[in-house]
């Protein structure tokens, strides 16, 4: 019986708002422990947040994140239910396991010296899942069922790629967190040499061992520009061939490849803009990404109507090199220092998720592009 009911939900629920979920679970999961470091024991107890009361003092900007951060995961939990439960018992339990989640969450912060637990934060969270199961509930049918986006879907998407879309659909939101180069995602050799440096207590630069082993040499700016409109040429390339390597012959190639290029070059923009400042919202056009821009542009221009699976194998060709050569190129210590200015203070949370996001969104999309799945057989 349950492995009929299993089977039953996984073939009638979206998968799109499955893996949306799930991707937003990791993001939250990442954003309440960041920054995963001086985990400590405790003499008290971890619930003692739960007795405390809210706290003396407190913001209407902790207050808007923490409800902000919660909604999308109720509404997703209700679309991923969808259509097995609905209404009221879907809402219900989109409110349970937000309001579980956050509990964990809390509880999990009392063993970090930088977090803080707090009631106020467990109760904005259950009341942001809350909101955002009741918005979920009011669009589920339009969404998943019936309404427009779901026959369009079916119209443009082949039914076996929906779950590879939740992927392509947080990419202009990788864009958020500050990157030394346009569309350089994965920079996960820092990260890792950072985690290194502070387990063996010795300074330890993977980028570099690599380098010597390669005998890549950065020494001349040129090698530096010829790096960046590589790295944002191929990683766009390779973004927009997955994407095509999903639609129908009959889809908009053209305009849904230009609409997912101007949601991540605005959602770049704007991020930059409120960090940093107006004036630095278009810091990212440098002369490399234009040029990087140009010829993938141009790329995607000429294999946009190539067979799918041709265009599957470019695509994970391109993001691999594109994430080679960002794990490859020294660090640009101008735009570390600058970065360091950002990673604290009221954003922690989310600089914690939107930088777990840029690391693991070319993993993320290789990993789909390298399983053999129906989803890339040849269109008939």
């Amino acid at each position: 019986m349950t492995h009929r009911f299993l089977s039953r939900y996984i073939s009638r629920a979206s998968a799109f708002s499955r893996a949306s979920l799930l991707a937003y679970l990791l993001a939250i999961v990442y954003a309440s422990c960041y920054p995963f470091t001086g985990w400590r024991d405790i003499s008290g107890s971890p619930y003692a947040f739960l007795f405390s009361g809210f706290p003396r003092f407190w913001t209407w900007f902790d207050v808007g994140t923490n409800v902000l951060a919660y909604m999308p995961l109720g509404l997703l939990i209700v679309f991923s239910l969808y259509p097995i439960f609905r209404g009221k018992r879907a809402v219900f339990l989109a409110i349970l396991l937000g309001g579980l989640l956050s509990a964990l969450m809390e509880t999990l912060q009392a063993y970090l010296p930088s977090r803080v637990p707090s009631l106020l934060d467990l109760t904005t969270n259950i009341l942001g899942a809350t909101i955002g199961a009741m918005i979920g509930l009011m669009f589920a049918r339009t969404f998943l069922n019936q309404g427009l986006f779901h026959r369009l879907g079916q119209r443009w998407f082949r039914e076996e790629a929906r779950g590879i879309l939740a992927v392509l659909a947080l990419w202009p939101l990788a864009q958020i967190y500050p990157q030394s180069f346009l569309f350089g995602h994965g920079q996960v050799v820092t990260v890792i040499s950072k985690w290194l440096t502070a387990s063996f207590g010795e300074p330890v630069d993977l980028g570099e061992s690599f380098r010597q082993a390669l005998y890549l040499h950065f020494d001349h700016p040129w090698q530096f520009w010829l790096s960046e409109t590589i790295i944002t040429a191929f990683g766009l390339t390779g973004t927009l061939l997955m994407l095509l390597s999903l639609l129908q012959h009959h889809a908009p190639r053209i305009r849904l490849s230009l609409v997912m290029l101007f949601a991540a070059l605005l959602a770049k923009t704007l991020a930059l803009a409120l960090f940093f400042g107006p004036e630095n919202g278009l810091v990212w056009l440098t002369p490399g990404a234009i040029g990087g821009l140009i010829i993938g542009i141009t790329m995607v221009s000429g294999l946009a109507f190539a067979p799918s699976p041709v265009q599957r194998k470019l695509a994970m060709a391109t993001l691999f090199i594109c994430f080679a050569i960002v794990n490859l190129i020294p660090a640009n210590y101008y735009f570390v220092s600058t970065l360091s200015a950002w990673s604290h203070g009221k954003f922690l949370n989310f600089n914690g998720a939107t930088h777990m996001l840029a690391l693991c969104w070319p993993i993320l999309a290789l990993s789909f592009l390298i399983a053999p799945k129906r989803a890339y057989a040849t269109n008939k």
